[in-house]
């Protein structure tokens, strides 16, 4: 493992920026309704300096009021789900683990659906009514994170493999409450397949978007004060703790930030696969395995990926979209045989 210095880190955290700045540049100028760069560049001016207000034609509206939020909403959950994602391929030392293996997305689907059957029985506002469908799929998640951390305790320590039996367990039964749910929700039952393959154009209001850059920041930084813990648990936990690493801690914290950010993700834009399962094994595979640089590598490529399926999800087909869902499984299936075939760690 070479010696992290903050030069190389910037230059590969700079590089993936440049990447990113690019594929958002191509987001915002691509789909139904093409832009021109001339058009682009001078209302994001308009937004960077407040002049929003002369905003006025269609591409303008079109750019700022419904790209620009849907690339932003690609870019957090993109990175929440492949720092995830990374965490726990760290935390419990194997390849294949993701964080739809523990049944957060399940749990997030499921409180969804029952936000959608609760929703016509209640008289609330207009915005709490918008925030009702995120808001039941965020709770939904952090139940099932709490149910799947107290299966996965054994005598007091979290036990890896149980931790992941029971992720297992708990998204069978809950797939299966799913589908019965699913039967009897005949007006909502295309949206919804929709958005449980994975969708970014649910519209959210301001505020959301801070809780989720919060959010995101809260959880990553804390997972990013275990980096130097994680690189001694790949060599086993005894050997970590003969290292002086407090294991159970580190375990504790990892798998709740971890948590956390999928929780998050999945309650705004549905169960997105292979991005927290792919992403972390490109970025190990081009910068190493070193979490101090692995981490934040893998939320910029995170979000690279997602946005990049985003738009391939809206213009392929335009102006019909598909899931993103979809698009990332596709690109995700192969890359992930690759992957296997190439016998990663």
């Amino acid at each position: 493992m070479r010696p992290l210095t903050l030069r190389r880190l910037l230059l590969q955290c700079s590089m993936l920026a440049v990447i990113l700045f690019v594929v958002v540049v191509i987001a915002l100028k691509f789909g139904a309704v093409p832009v021109s760069l001339y058009a682009l560049g001078r209302d994001l001016l308009r937004v960077v300096f407040g002049q929003s207000s002369q905003i006025s034609s269609d591409y303008g509206l079109i750019v700022v009021n419904i790209r620009l939020p849907r690339i932003l909403l690609g870019i957090t959950v993109g990175a929440s789900l492949s720092v995830a994602g990374t965490s726990f391929q760290a935390l419990l030392r194997n390849p294949l683990a993701d964080p739809y293996v523990l049944g957060v997305s399940m749990g997030a689907s499921l409180g969804s659906i029952l936000a959608l059957i609760a929703e016509p029985h209640l008289t609330i506002s207009p915005l709490f009514a918008a925030l009702l469908t995120p808001l039941g799929a965020f709770l939904g998640a952090a139940a099932t994170i709490t149910a799947v951390y107290f299966l996965g305790r054994r005598e007091g320590q979290i036990d890896s493999a149980t931790l992941l039996l029971g992720g297992v367990i708990i998204s069978s039964f809950l797939s299966a409450i799913i589908m019965f749910l699913m039967n009897t929700l005949s007006g909502n039952l295309r949206g919804l397949s929709f958005w449980l393959m994975g969708d970014l154009s649910t519209p959210l209001q301001k505020s959301a978007y801070w809780f989720l850059g919060i959010g995101f920041l809260l959880a990553t930084g804390a997972i990013y004060t275990t980096a130097a813990d994680l690189n001694m648990l790949l060599a086993g936990e005894k050997e970590a703790m003969h290292l002086g690493v407090d294991v159970p801690r580190v375990r504790l914290v990892v798998y709740i930030a971890a948590s956390v950010l999928t929780g998050l993700a999945v309650s705004v834009s549905g169960a997105i696969g292979y991005v927290g399962l792919i992403v972390p094994h490109v970025m190990r595979f081009i910068f190493g395995s070193d979490h101090r640089t692995l981490l934040p590598t893998a939320a910029l490529g995170g979000a690279i990926a997602l946005v990049f399926a985003d738009t391939l999800a809206r213009t392929v087909v335009a102006p019909t979209e598909v899931s993103v869902g979809a698009v990332t499984a596709v690109v995700g299936a192969p890359l992930f045989i690759y992957l296997l075939r190439r016998r990663l760690p």
